[in-house]
């Protein structure tokens, strides 16, 4: 399925009160709308993803899936700040007619949910079925559910949290400190910045990984290795193949997106703001996650009403929300069977 664009042609203004002239949205949609609008499930994508969730969330997302186009009317829309069609920093300013580069304001969590219901608003869809996100998408999924409470009827959210932690702004500082080393990226230019991305890239694999994972993964079968080592190149390998398909000025203003999070922020709290939520709820907590530990899983499970919280291991920690398909699987389809069997039972009693 080929991607589409959304273009907003007023204002957008953002949480900060500055405002877009105008605003694209690129997104992809799977499968068809059933006649009743019950059957859509609304994908928000992490960090350096993008809206063909088949392609990079495939055996949870797929024609045989779980989630597939027989069943589903599935929606992913690149988030605000993303270099894949959707307005970001290498967008044309509309005022200077130059791409905004550092001048792009910066955005915020909510910015990105705003930005989703009008893209619904724009496909006509009233309720969403399912809601999914992991980690940033995760964040964008909490946020969607508490400023709309009742258009959202199941809500899932893997390996994220509620507010940002200090821990997780700080790896964040630290890769845009890496990106501002790189005198390139104060050249106005779309490679701007390049060495320095690679370099954060390098940093947040060590949050997004284990010990262990490292251990297994990239050790080396002989005692006489001394350089050129498995995972040095390894590091080399996964900053260069971000460099190829990313820029590092998304990258910095994605990052503080991130750490802009706090579904307290302008509300009584946050414990309030998660109690708001409405939807049937699923928190799915990685185990071996050092960037989004599990206790911030379970502080979302506490205070949602009768949410369902439920722990994977995985060698990957923080990744293992994109890699243990099978796990979440299991776990994601026994919610959701039992979530429509009990609104059966419920329209039954009601009849």
């Amino acid at each position: 399925m080929s991607i589409k664009t959304f273009q907003y042609k007023k204002q957008f203004k953002l949480e900060s009160g500055k405002r877009l002239k105008k605003l694209n949205i690129a997104y992809h949609t799977f499968g068809k709308l059933n006649a009743d609008k019950s059957n859509v499930v609304w994908v928000c994508h992490a960090l350096t993803a993008n809206s063909d969730v088949f392609d990079w969330w495939k055996g949870l997302f797929g024609e045989k899936d779980l989630f597939n186009r027989e069943e589903y009317f599935i929606v992913c829309a690149n988030i605000l700040g993303s270099p894949y069609g959707t307005t970001n920093p290498l967008s044309v300013n509309e005022t200077t007619k130059q791409p905004y580069y550092l001048s792009f304001p910066k955005i915020s969590i909510r910015d990105m949910v705003e930005a989703h219901k009008l893209l619904a608003q724009h496909l006509a869809i009233e309720n969403i079925e399912v809601l999914i996100g992991g980690s940033l998408g995760g964040q964008q999924a909490l946020e969607w559910s508490v400023s709309e409470a009742d258009r959202i009827k199941n809500l899932i959210v893997l390996a994220t949290n509620a507010q940002h932690s200090a821990w997780g702004i700080a790896f964040n500082e630290s890769q845009r400190l890496a990106i501002e080393t790189d005198r390139t990226f104060y050249t106005q230019e779309a490679k701007g910045g390049q060495k320095g991305l690679k370099t954060a890239r390098s940093m947040a694999l060590l949050s997004y990984r284990t010990y262990n994972c490292y251990a297994d993964k990239q050790a080396e079968a002989s005692n006489e290795v001394i350089d050129l080592f498995k995972s040095s190149s390894y590091q080399n390998y996964q900053g260069e193949k971000l460099v190829k398909r990313f820029n590092a000025y998304s990258y910095w203003y994605l990052t503080k997106t991130m750490d802009s999070h706090n579904l307290g922020r302008g509300r009584t709290s946050v414990e309030a703001a998660l109690a708001s939520i409405k939807a049937n709820t699923l928190v799915i907590g990685i185990a071996s996650d050092i960037l989004f530990p599990t206790h911030e899983q379970k502080f979302i499970a506490k205070h949602i009403e009768e949410a369902e919280y439920h722990e994977i291991d995985s060698l990957y920690g923080h990744d293992g929300f994109l890699l243990e398909v099978e796990k979440l699987e299991n776990i994601i389809s026994k919610f959701l069977r039992e979530k429509s069997l009990e609104k059966k039972q419920s329209s039954l009693q009601v009849a």
